[in-house]
């Protein structure tokens, strides 16, 4: 009957309403430990829409869920409801005011993004949040968020302005600041809105009551509050003392976690930027106890950063792909380092106050190394800690860091004997806690080791959070500072303000939503927070065979599991990065890097079939998986999708029958050993219109034209003209990958020439292709027999001396990540894989040690932009390519933040997929070609790249090689 009610809702709305299985399970979890299947998954395109919804929930007796980014960590976005996604269409900024200094932004505005459009201006929204280039609006007001700036610039709620809202009878009412003559004017009447009011007034305005709320509540002082609904906040305005202050019943709204009413404008106070000179001490501590002693000292000085990084947190990201690169100025084995921001308006000021806060540290014999950031290594550091949630999901097995009470923060003279007293208690409970985030504003997110799939370690979780619960309320402190409530908290609230107070609570969420269809379970009559976990507990593990080797996450199921939920992959283009470039162009959380993670699991888990990948719903959430690998670096977590897509498409192939053009794909290396017989007729047949309409390849798309020669032919040929000098920089192996061998021959051709005249012996050797398309389309017994032979091949070939080199990125990195995981040799793979470089990482190397020199090329100017292939920044990096072009002293490379080009090898060019490629290409990296001025060489080492490029912009560009073989003397 709920599925015939639903089919109507969706017609009725202009927005999307889904209640397919896929989109019911990816919503099911947030970054929370909590899963709920929801009834459906709403997508309201605008205020009519939410009154929809708001009337059918009442109707079927249904709750709302609202969600945004989908970041909330106790599990404010899970219910087994409606989902209302504001995220895709809640986006607009709809009013700024420069004088006034506000601006009024939809729910789905992102953080980030409304900075960048105030930045002009000189202005910015203060609140951070370590989720702040994907986290939204409507989610920081929900929470009341508030981040790394809070001790200069507040809260969430301080910021808030007016909040205009649909009531729970489907009005609408505006929420703003109110004199205590307009307050009383808004009891007067019959709507749901003057009831709120009347209520208000009747239960705040005793003086026993407000006694009693100052006396529960947490301490003033404490500015990250955010337990229950801030009714504390309410009696000290001017309707209920003698202050002045005005009322604002938004700041009620604020951190209520949608309970109370949908926001549709949220209307924002802003602050003049930061001065522009910064410098960031990280001081290195010996103990946790030493590091929160120093942070008296250090809250002296004009702070605008004052964060906690924690031994764990550092150990995580030694083995992160990107954030090792981020640990530059980590001196010794710290247990802790506080991160101790400066800034004016000069450098000179700057250096001063850094000095001055060092020396006033040191005078305390707190400290043991101090570190100066200034400029790039800020944000460098910055990411590191704020990559710290996202890292501690890397934590390998089924022991993670929960978060439960990762939320208290006490009174700042405080925090050195609560942290002591709860280390005391962490140890007696056989518990080594994470400790990481805002010491500066006594607040750490604190979080103890569990595996929430084991009992014992259930009972662990509430038995922890209940004595945790009662320290903080032991230091009148807050148990939920700014990642709210949701459901972990909630059920503690009445112990944390008394039973008076939530009794306040319930009268004002009673007269605010009487049905309760808004976000159920969560502040008042909270869900058990031990119940409705992300794993059945003590449940027997899936047995899941794979080809892949999967050990080191302990299966696929694990590396899926892997996944926290902190939507790094929903970041959009302005945040950088590549990850995830499907979700970019589409704005779908189908799309996301989390979504296939997520959907992988749960049917993973829940599947009675033999072969548990035999799913429809998989195969679409992989669909637009471009296989980048962005997410293997990008993601803290390092959750490689494009290795979980290759594994399911392998598994799925055994059911379901490949199509020709997959096959085609896959094995095209056959294809074009027969087609380069006579290529001139191949390049005629692959480029005409129906051609293309048959297989089902784009018709707007140009294929590559195979060469007149292939390199291994050429190669043979010239051997003995090549050899014929001496070779004072020894031997290289050069592999020669099929996209070289048969389509850019040229750029083989330059590679050859350009190492034999640097010095290099070159030797190409009659090896297999390197796997890549085989892999990319799931035909991984294909990629493994190739890979076997090329382990077998090579294996007492290449060494330190005698390195394998490649020239297309997807095909060399292989040996460095799938074979690694397919080769039966595991042991001769890795030496291989010790030994094997892209050609630019290889030059590089031999420029460093002397063995290349400048002299050897132009001295004439070039100016040269690099978009970098997307294996290459994921497995290797851009650096290698931007010293490469560095070597001709007047060569000027800049190496342009693109992201995914979009044709992925063969995904651009199926029929299917060619619009979402374009769009991919249109984010970021058309738009930055054509700025080019024609002077400018374009440079591009992917074949792909290069080909979309092509098709998207018309302009040529070329492989570093080729650059660098063209400016040889």
């Amino acid at each position: 009957m709920i599925k015939k009610q639903l089919t109507e809702l969706s017609n009725l709305i202009s927005g999307e309403l889904l209640f397919d299985n896929l989109h019911k399970s990816i919503y099911a979890t947030d970054a929370s430990v909590y899963r709920k299947i929801p009834l459906a998954v709403a997508f309201p395109k605008n205020s009519e829409d939410l009154k929809l919804l708001i009337l059918f929930a009442t109707k079927n007796n249904i709750t709302l869920i609202p969600r945004a980014a989908g970041t909330s960590l106790a599990g404010q976005c899970v219910g087994d409801g409606l989902i209302v996604d504001l995220s895709k269409h809640f986006t607009n900024i709809r009013g700024f005011d420069e004088n006034l200094k506000t601006v009024t932004v939809q729910p789905g505005v992102i953080r980030d993004e409304l900075n960048l459009f105030l930045k002009p201006f000189g202005l910015f929204f203060g609140p951070n949040t370590s989720t702040s280039n994907r986290c939204m609006i409507g989610g920081m007001v929900g929470n009341n968020s508030s981040g790394t700036t809070s001790i200069q610039y507040g809260v969430t709620r301080d910021k808030i302005i007016q909040l205009k809202t649909i009531l729970s009878d489907g009005t609408e009412a505006v929420f703003n600041e109110s004199t205590k003559a307009a307050f009383n004017q808004k009891k007067i009447g019959n709507t749901l809105e003057s009831k709120i009011y009347n209520t208000i007034y009747n239960e705040l305005s005793s003086g026993t009551v407000q006694q009693e709320i100052k006396k529960e509540f947490p301490k003033q002082s404490i500015h990250r509050r955010n337990t229950g609904y801030a009714i504390d906040e309410l009696i000290k305005t001017s309707v209920f003392s003698n202050s002045e202050e005005k009322i604002n019943l938004a700041k009620l709204l604020c951190g209520s976690e949608g309970t109370l009413a949908f926001s549709t404008e949220i209307t924002l106070q802003l602050d003049e930027l930061p001065p522009p000179e910064s410098i960031l001490v990280a001081a290195h501590f010996n103990s946790i106890q030493e590091s929160l002693e120093a942070v008296e000292i250090a809250m002296k000085h004009n702070l605008y950063m004052c964060e906690l990084m924690d031994k764990t947190i550092l150990d995580c990201t030694k083995n992160n792909r990107e954030q090792s690169k981020n640990r530059f100025f980590v001196e010794g084995d710290p247990r802790a380092i506080l991160m101790l921001e400066v800034k004016s308006n000069s450098i000179e000021e700057t250096h001063r106050q850094a000095e001055a806060l060092i020396s006033d540290l040191k005078e305390h014999n707190f400290g043991y190394a101090f570190p100066k950031l200034i400029g790039k290594d800020i944000n460098k550091a910055i990411n590191l800690r704020s990559a710290g949630l996202g890292l501690l999901g890397n934590i390998i097995g089924d022991k993670k860091a929960v978060a439960c009470i990762e939320d208290t923060a006490v009174e700042l003279n405080d925090l050195p004997n609560y942290i002591a007293e709860f280390t005391e208690m962490m140890i007696k409970l056989g518990q080594n806690a994470v400790y990481y985030a805002h010491a500066g504003a006594g607040e750490l997110h604190l979080r103890p080791i569990l595996n929430l799939k084991d009992s014992d370690d259930v009972i662990l979780f509430r038995t922890i959070t209940t004595e945790v619960a009662k320290l903080v309320k032991k230091y009148k402190g807050s148990f939920s500072g700014e990642h709210g409530d949701g459901i972990v908290r909630a059920e503690f609230i009445e112990f944390m303000i008394g039973e008076n107070n939530y009794q306040l609570l319930k009268i004002i969420k009673a007269v605010f939503d009487p049905k309760n269809i808004f976000n159920q379970g969560k502040i008042i009559d909270a869900f058990p927070m031990d119940k409705n976990l992300r794993y059945e507990i003590d449940r027997t593990e899936p047995e899941i065979k794979t080809i892949q080797d999967f050990s080191d996450s302990e299966g696929i199921l694990k590396v899926a599991e892997k996944c926290n939920g902190s939507g790094d992959c929903r970041k959009p283009v302005s945040a950088g990065g590549t990850m995830c470039p499907s979700y970019r162009a589409t704005k779908n959380e189908k799309d996301t890097t989390r979504a296939r993670a997520n959907a992988l699991r749960e049917f993973l888990t829940n599947s009675d079939k033999v072969n548990k990948f035999d799913y429809e719903e998989l195969k679409d959430v992989f669909d637009l998986c471009l296989s980048c690998k962005a997410c293997a670096s990008e993601c803290p977590s390092n959750v490689d999708v494009a290795a979980l897509k290759a594994e399911f498409l392998f598994q799925y192939h055994k059911e379901n029958k490949p199509s020709f053009r997959t096959k085609l794909f896959a094995e095209n290396v056959k294809y074009n050993k027969l087609g380069s017989s006579f290529p001139f007729i191949t390049n005629l047949a692959l480029n005409n219109y129906f051609t293309k309409k048959i297989v089902g390849i784009a018709t707007e798309r140009s294929i590559p034209k195979l060469y007149k020669t292939t390199l291994k032919k050429w190669y043979k040929n010239n051997t003995k003209r090549l050899h014929t000098t001496k070779f004072k920089n020894g031997e290289v192996y050069l592999f020669c990958d099929e996209f070289t061998n048969y389509y850019d021959v040229t750029i083989g051709i330059d590679a050859i020439e350009l190492l034999t005249k640097l010095g290099y012996k070159v030797l190409i050797i009659n090896h297999e292709e390197s796997g890549r398309s085989a892999i990319s389309k799931g035909f991984l017994n294909n990629a493994k027999v190739v890979i076997d032979k090329n382990i077998e091949i090579f294996k007492d070939l290449v060494s330190e001396k005698n390195p394998l080199i490649g020239i297309e990125p997807s095909a060399i990195l292989g040996f460095r990540d799938e074979y690694l995981r397919l080769a039966d040799d595991k042991i001769s793979a890795t030496k291989i894989s010790k030994n094997t470089f892209t050609f630019e990482e290889f030059i590089k190397n031999e420029f460093e040690i002397g063995n290349i020199k400048s002299s050897s090329f132009t001295n004439n100017p070039k100016e040269i932009k690099v978009h970098v292939h997307c294996h290459q920044k994921s497995l290797s990096t851009s650096e290698a390519t931007f010293s490469m072009l560095n070597i001709p002293i007047n060569y000027k490379p800049t190496i342009m933040n693109t992201g995914c080009c979009g044709m992925a090898g063969s995904f651009g060019y199926e029929k299917e997929h060619y619009d979402l490629s374009m769009q991919i290409g249109e984010d970021t990296l058309f738009p930055k070609i054509r700025n080019i001025d024609k002077t400018v060489e374009i440079s591009a080492s992917g074949t792909s790249c290069r080909h979309q490029i092509k098709d998207g912009t018309k302009r040529t560009s070329k492989h570093a090689i080729t650059l660098l073989k063209e400016a040889l003397k």
